[in-house]
């Protein structure tokens, strides 16, 4: 008896899920009312309740198999409800195009794929925008506080605003630029914005017009740099021992 009674309890559930959603053919994906990454097949008039990988959502116009799409690639209208995120370390959602977690970093974005992210960069000057998962221009990203953090090294030197291009006019990506007083030290601008400090090996020096360590003979100004560094260095060994020995005079 209580058997029985339990085999029609759960049939009856069942009849119930299935009827919550009334096929409008016999065959077919439809979207949920309400929920947009929740769909219904049907097959044979009967429907079932399924569900898009987490961060996908349900596109009825989709002439695909797998109707499931990157958000900005599908109008939910009124279906503005979600199933639960399924984070992982840097993925908000399991799948989808995400910002850098950094609000400074614009140019920085993650392709989350089944929870794994793989960063990638945009081209140079342009910013991640999250409504069309594509870079554009920042201006169009509307994107506030990027490379605000780290644009000034402790010496003072900041990348150019300007973008830098090459004889052919061309982006450059991760620009150079020489030291003022060490001719072995440049300036590498990552991206065209963070600034990091660099040094050839011994024996080279910079040819900021080759944008590369070279030997000295190849720099143009080289030698001439070279000595008012040292004359420059000699003096102020000279005057920084005069002090000492006129301090010791003085005691």
């Amino acid at each position: 008896m209580f058997i029985t009674t339990g085999i029609v309890t759960l049939l009856s559930a069942i009849a119930l899920t299935h009827a919550a959603f009334n096929c409008p053919n016999k065959d077919g994906q439809y979207e949920d009312s309400r929920q947009c990454d929740k769909y219904y097949e049907c097959t044979d008039g009967v429907a079932t309740e399924k569900l898009c990988p987490d961060g996908l959502v349900f596109d009825p116009l989709n002439r695909k198999v797998n109707k499931c799409d990157h958000v900005f690639n599908v109008d939910c209208g009124d279906r503005l409800e979600l199933q639960p995120p399924q984070p992982t370390k840097k993925c908000p959602r399991r799948n989808g195009f995400f910002a850098h977690p950094d609000p400074t970093v614009c140019n920085v974005f993650y392709n989350c794929i089944d929870g794994e992210a793989i960063e990638i960069t945009c081209t140079t000057g342009l910013h991640f925008d999250e409504y069309s998962g594509t870079c554009v221009w920042p201006d169009s990203a509307g994107r506030e506080g990027c490379g605000v953090m780290g644009k000034k090294l402790q010496d003072g030197f900041e990348c150019p605003t300007e973008a830098q291009v090459d004889s052919r006019g061309m982006v450059i990506d991760h620009p150079k630029f020489a030291h003022p007083e060490d001719c072995q030290k440049f300036y590498v601008c990552l991206n065209g914005v963070t600034p990091r400090e660099q040094g050839c090996s011994d024996g080279t020096v910079y040819n900021e017009e080759q944008q590369r360590c070279d030997a000295p003979e190849n720099v143009r100004g080289w030698y001439e740099l070279i000595t008012n560094y040292i004359i420059s260095s000699f003096y102020f060994h000279i005057n920084d021992l005069a002090v000492n020995i006129i301090t010791k005079r003085s005691s």
